[in-house]
Parts: C-alpha cells; structure tokens; sequence
C-alpha cells in the first residue's frame, strides 16, 4: 500500500511539474494563441509607447498589418532594449523585433532585416543653459571631448558614442559614456547631473525636448574639411525577423513597400504615422 501511495503521489509530482514547465514556458514565450511574438521596447515615441496602459505607435501599426495580412495573432511584448536581438536570433521567444532598430552589420549577422522604412539621424540632447560648441546648426563630435554622455544602453547612440571614444575623434579626450535603459531617463539624467550630454535618435530626442521646456537639441555630426562639408550621424531603422521565419520576413517587407509608397503629395503613410503620433496632426 505504501509503495501504491509513493507511486501515486510521484505520477501526480511529475503531471504537476510538467504542467508548471509549461506555464512557465507559456509565460516567457507570451499568449500560448499567439503565431507569432514580436519584441519591442515601449519607450522610443513616436515608434513605440505605453499609452493608456497600451502599446502604440508607428511600428505597432506596422505589426498590427502585417497580422492582418497573414490572418495572424502577432502578440508585442514589452522587453529590455538590448535583448530584442539576440531573442530574435534564438527564435525561442520572439519571432522578431519592432523598436525602432538601426541596421548594422554585426545585427545583421544575427538576423534578417526587413528593408528600410525610416532614416534618422542622431541628435546631442543638452541643457539650454549649458549647450556644447556649436558648428552653425549641428554639433560636431569634437566639441563632445571630456563630457559625460549618456545614450540608451545597447542603441545606436551608445555604439557610435563607444566606438568614437575607443576608436574615433574622441580616443584619449577623457570623454565617457554612460548606458541608460531608455532616452527619456538619458534626458532625465542631464538635470541630475549625472552626465552632460545626451545622444539620442532624432524623433526620440524632438519629442522628449517638447516635453522638456529647459533642454534643447541639435544633430549630431562628423566633421567635414570644412563646416559645409559636416555630415550627419544617420542610421535607418527595419524590424528584426528570425532567419527562419521567411514567411513572416515577406509579409513585413510587403506591408512596408505598401506603407513606403507616396501619394500625390509625395507623404508615405509612414511619414503620416510619425507625424500623428508626435502629436502634429490628429487623424
């Protein structure tokens, strides 16, 4: 009898762990009945941000028609900045990424890049009492020598500050860089004084300095032989796909030729979807 109970109760320990393993694997992978999970990091307006407790913005609206495309259930989770890419390449929790992701060689290795739906450009957030040196209407790297810089960790701003201060313009200035988990708290952090400078994308840093009456912001450039020859720090930004999700990879890439296509005004609805949810126009 002892031996029927033991094994009773070591069936019913195995079903439960079993049953546990799965939530848990629910949990992290996201809605058991979603197709597909698509990771974003809601703190990048106007591509992605928590409004009324809900996720909105221009790649939202991407991801929302591609599912709609597919007759799909896409489910958006909310994640770290700098794991979307590597969750992305592993395939086991997200099938891609939409957060407004720059691409750069050592990501494209890792995953498969939609084509481009913007370009940006970096800009220099500062204090209006106390703005770096001035090229005319930009800011160039050298006049960033010996400041404290902030940039969200694992974003293009980081990298290309990191790469400067390790290899650029800005070697042996005494210059540093600080990762930050998004752009508003990089802003934030220059009225602590916790550093001097903020690099952010363009769109990023126009709307956190409308919210921000005391800090202003300009473009970031490289230095040219001259100041007319200064040119910008630009990216362009795609969705992340998993390299074996094919399917899902085509559905973007047609969603967004749609989307990029200009009307008789020479406006993509991309460009109508920045402009909306910056707040320039209601639709």
């Amino acid at each position: 009898m002892h031996k029927l109970k033991t094994a009773f109760y070591f069936v019913i320990f195995i079903l439960v762990t079993v049953g546990m393993g799965v939530s848990v694997f629910f949990s992290i992978r996201g809605d058991a009945e979603a197709d597909y999970i698509v990771e974003t990091n809601a703190f990048f307006a106007p591509f992605e941000f928590y409004e009324n407790r809900q996720i909105v913005g221009v790649d939202v609206e991407i991801v929302n028609r591609v599912a709609e495309k597919l007759n799909k259930k896409i489910q958006i989770k909310n994640v770290e900045f700098d794991v979307i890419i590597d969750n992305v390449e592993a395939g086991k929790i997200a099938d891609a990424g939409a957060a407004g992701l720059t691409i750069t060689p050592a990501r494209a290795e890792k995953v498969n890049f939609t084509i481009p739906y913007y370009t940006s450009v970096q800009y220099v957030i500062f204090d209006r009492n106390a703005p770096p040196s001035l090229r005319g209407d930009h800011v160039v790297w050298e006049a960033l020598a010996g400041a404290r810089l902030g940039s969200q960790v694992g974003g293009t701003g980081y990298i290309f500050a990191d790469d400067e201060i390790k290899n650029g313009v800005l070697s042996g200035t005494n210059t540093t860089v600080k990762g930050i988990d998004s752009h508003q708290l990089a802003a934030d952090a220059i009225g602590a004084h916790i550093i001097d400078y903020a690099i952010a994308d363009e769109l990023a840093a126009k709307y956190i300095v409308s919210k921000n009456p005391g800090l202003d912001a300009l473009p970031l450039y490289y230095s040219g032989p001259t100041r007319e020859e200064d040119y910008p720090v630009e990216e362009s930004y795609a969705i992340a796909v998993n390299k074996s999700r094919g399917d899902l990879l085509e559905a973007f890439n047609e969603v967004l030729a749609e989307m990029l296509t200009e009307n008789e005004n020479g406006e993509t609805e991309i460009d109508r979807l920045v402009l909306k949810y910056m707040g320039l126009f209601d639709e």
